[in-house]
């Protein structure tokens, strides 16, 4: 019983955590003492409170004399929004080309299945900077652009969970029966192969929140006057002599998070896996 305890201990903490996330992201602009863009130049780089700090920063300030805990409550709430955005375009769109890669067989099966691998050999982040050289960068854009991320790893796994559904009686029985093969995949198949799919979702969540808070550190992701993880490390970077809680505080979050995802998809992938069991 000990060890049983023991072991869910790292799943526990990661929940709370990410309920932590969660809580914070719907309430931030209730929790965030001061405005964003409000500058107190008398308290500029002041540190947390506690550590020679005021009370009225209790993170610390950054440069501009801007409260970093309402910045860090804004930056939870637009990096949360945009991985859990960006993970269901992902894995929407990995799904439905994978689902079409194993219904149609021949020409359009080669086609998706060499856009696929295209797609795999293709650095992102070098496509991801042309892409926002070129078309600009607004958040909706940026969403879509992260959705894009990981898309091919969901469609081979949908394609290798429908023909194995393919293979298997129940999906035959339905296709006999002269059901729409819209319905088979719909009704059936996909309910079965969802457990899969959101474990998957889970590995590409925390790639997605580093993938943004790179770009947003290098000044291509989320743009001012809106404020993110990435951003509020980026700002940081030039002061982590003189105030690391600039980017301490973010960084943390980013890693902490990072893992409790990580630590959560392990404890899914245990719980729905049958052979596991």
């Amino acid at each position: 019983m000990q060890n049983k305890v023991r072991t869910d201990l790292p799943t526990l903490f990661a929940s709370l955590w990410l309920c932590l996330m969660l809580l914070i992201a719907a309430t931030a602009p209730l929790i965030a003492p001061h405005d964003i863009t409000a500058m107190d130049l008398r308290h500029r780089l002041a540190p947390p409170f506690g550590f020679g700090g005021a009370a009225v920063h209790p993170f610390g300030s950054d440069d501009l004399g801007r409260d970093v805990a309402s910045r860090l409550y804004y930056s939870i709430r637009t990096s949360l929004l945009i991985a859990f955005g960006a993970t269901v375009i992902s894995v929407l769109v990995g799904t439905a080309i994978g689902f079409l890669a194993a219904y149609f067989r021949g020409l359009i099966e080669h086609f998706l299945l060499l856009l696929i691998d295209v797609q795999a050999s293709l650095p992102f982040l070098i496509v991801a900077l042309a892409m926002l050289a070129f078309f600009g960068n607004s958040l909706p854009l940026f969403v879509a652009l992260m959705g894009l991320y990981g898309w091919e790893r969901n469609a081979r796994l949908a394609r290798g969970l429908a023909l194995a559904a393919g293979a298997q009686g129940y999906a035959g029985a339905t296709r006999q029966l002269g059901a729409h093969p819209l319905r088979i995949y719909l009704r059936h198949i996909l309910p079965n192969s969802a457990a899969t799919l959101l474990v998957a979702a889970t590995v590409t969540f925390p790639e997605i929140i580093l993938v943004e808070s790179g770009l947003s550190f290098l000044g291509l992701g989320v743009q001012p006057p809106m404020t993110s993880l990435g951003v509020m490390v980026g700002t940081g970077r030039e002061y982590i002599t003189r105030a690391p809680w600039m980017l301490l505080a973010p960084s943390i979050v980013i890693v902490l998070t990072a893992v409790a995802v990580s630590v959560l998809g392990d404890y899914l992938r245990d719980k729905l896996d049958p052979t596991l069991k």
